[in-house]
């Protein structure tokens, strides 16, 4: 078993920044690769960021050039930083392991950008 526990959400202004992180209780990056998800009311959960376990990142397009994601292996801790956020970014933010189908999923961390 996995638990995964996200924090770093919030309310931020468009424009401005947030760093999420995910804390795997054990070391996993070396076995499961790693993702950021999505899911805006009434919209379909949605893949932001990935890394496998050797370390490749992809990117869904609308997020490409402002969000990161990375990991240190010491602390099981994989991020997401996220900047010039927008309106659009207003979601609750999942951390997974392993995959959609039979990998381990964070509690979600609100993400809110508004003036």
């Amino acid at each position: 078993q996995v638990q995964l526990v996200e924090s770093g959400g919030g309310l931020v202004q468009p424009g401005g920044s947030l760093r999420l992180s995910c804390a795997a209780s054990r070391n996993i990056f070396s076995i499961y690769a790693m993702g950021w998800y999505r899911q805006a009311p009434g919209k379909q959960r949605e893949l932001v960021a990935g890394m496998t376990n050797g370390g490749s990142t992809n990117y869904a397009d609308s997020v490409k050039g402002r969000f990161t994601i990375s990991r240190d292996n010491a602390k099981n801790t994989v991020y997401l930083q996220m900047n010039s956020l927008k309106p659009e970014d207003t979601a609750v933010y999942y951390c997974n392991a392993g995959g959609i189908v039979y990998g381990y999923w964070g509690q979600g961390t609100q993400v809110t950008v508004s003036s």
